[in-house]
């Protein structure tokens, strides 16, 4: 059983000062830069640039009030450099993605002359482009301030601690934005329905073999002695790439294959067997592993028996069982990103025990994976489809559209021939007529 700390009551009663006022705050703050962005930025892709200009203003303006009058002060009363820096980032962002959507927006109203229609479309293409990844950038980098935030009015991360909270928070926003791309692949039909040159794991093994590469020769530095940790990470970067690549050769041909979902399960049981100094972080990690380990399986089950290594469901519709994977990566994302040594100290100060501390994640990662699908699903009632691939117009999924098209195309072909023929006898009978 892990003890607290000899100063636990101190650090937890200086955490309690103006808790209510702080909370507040954060909350406000993930709301305006968060939440708010991300409903910008549907409008944003959708075409929809005056009102996702509306809505990246309102939040420009507050990341502007923030970063010049509001701090997140730790216990000591000092809001470190990097959440500092980040608020005034955050700020910058902003305004230059309002410029973007301005030139955006107004580009086909400044620019009419003929002399300069060429410029303009290159450059309303251009500004068009960056805008919508601009809009959909600010979004994370809202995420990313939330948590600098949280971390700035705990006091973590300093010193010898620096190391650990980015490896953290590096490998558990991949793991989030990892789900937060599933969940796309998976619920916006033309992407679920892929008519592309690749299949979706080609994509998949191609970052993992990127991302294992970069790790493989960042996580130990070469004048210093190895340790427990740089075997353990370098070793995941190695099995990283290895099947990455391995899975860019099995996806050739468009065939899909299981090893994004095989590289889940080495990375889940490496860390359910990554022992820690406290027994509540052996504990989360463990539990980090297993669900790491649980949404490998469901992915292969869902390729290999759900769909028999097709692309989608014959019916083109999205079974309830294909949303585990996503919901997997993004809890097991929030899972590590709490599993610093210092956030762990604090629930054992706090007298909490590891289920209770799981428990809170775990609905985090509800409230997230909701916060996903409502704004896939809001952009796509903004383009007017539903995820099921059918339109306010009533048009079907893609495989049974080909075929309604298909089928329409050879009546229309029937009807030519029809009325081909039948012009063919009227002529002839009007030209007897005329002509005895």
């Amino acid at each position: 059983m892990d003890e607290p700390e000899e100063n636990s009551e101190e650090k937890l009663a200086a955490i309690r000062v103006n808790g209510g006022s702080k909370i507040f705050h954060w909350m406000t703050s993930l709301f305006m830069l968060m939440i708010i962005p991300s409903f910008g930025a549907c409008f944003a892709i959708a075409n929809r640039y005056t009102t996702a200009i509306f809505i990246q203003l309102v939040s420009a303006i507050y990341a502007c009030f923030e970063a010049i009058f509001l701090r997140f002060p730790d216990p000591a009363g000092h809001e470190n450099r990097t959440s500092r820096g980040t608020a005034w980032f955050v700020a910058f962002f902003f305004c230059f993605t309002l410029f973007l959507g301005s030139v955006a927006a107004g580009s086909s109203l400044l620019l009419t002359s003929e002399q300069v229609h060429r410029f303009k479309f290159i450059g309303h293409s251009v500004a068009s482009i960056g805008y919508k990844i601009c809009s959909g950038i600010i979004v994370f980098v809202g995420f990313l301030k939330a948590g600098m935030s949280i971390v700035a009015l705990l006091g973590f991360c300093y010193d010898d601690h620096t190391g650990q909270c980015n490896a953290h928070g590096i490998m558990g926003s991949a793991f989030v934005l990892y789900g937060f791309y599933m969940a796309v692949m998976l619920v916006v039909p033309w992407l679920r329905m892929n008519n592309g040159k690749y299949s979706p794991e080609f994509y998949d093994s191609m970052v993992i073999m990127l991302w294992g590469i970069v790790n493989t020769f960042t996580e130990h530095r070469p004048w210093e002695p190895w340790s427990h940790g740089d075997y353990q990470h370098t070793s995941m970067g190695i099995i990283f790439w290895a099947c990455g690549a391995l899975g860019l050769y099995m996806s050739r041909n468009r065939k899909r294959n299981y090893m994004p979902a095989l590289t889940l399960i080495l990375t889940g049981y490496a860390m359910s067997e990554h022992v820690q100094h406290l027994i509540v972080s052996t504990k989360v990690h463990g539990f980090f592993g297993e669900v790491l380990i649980i949404g490998g399986v469901v992915r292969i089950v869902e390729i290999s028996f759900l769909l028999n290594d097709e692309e989608y469901s014959k019916s083109g519709g999205i079974y309830s069982f294909q949303y585990l994977p996503s919901f997997a990566l993004v809890l097991s994302g929030l899972l590590f990103m709490g599993a610093n040594e210092e956030q762990l100290q604090l629930v054992v100060n706090m007298g909490a025990d590891h289920s209770s501390y799981i428990l809170v994640i775990s609905s985090c990662a509800c409230f997230m994976q909701l916060w996903f699908l409502v704004i896939i699903n809001f952009y796509l009632k903004l383009v007017g489809t539903s995820s099921s691939g059918v339109n306010k117009y009533g048009l079907l999924p893609s495989d049974d559209l080909e075929s309604t098209v298909a089928d329409t195309n050879n009546r229309h072909q029937t009807d030519d021939i029809d009325q081909f023929e039948l012009d063919d006898m009227s002529d002839f009978g009007e030209s007897t007529r005329h002509n005895p």
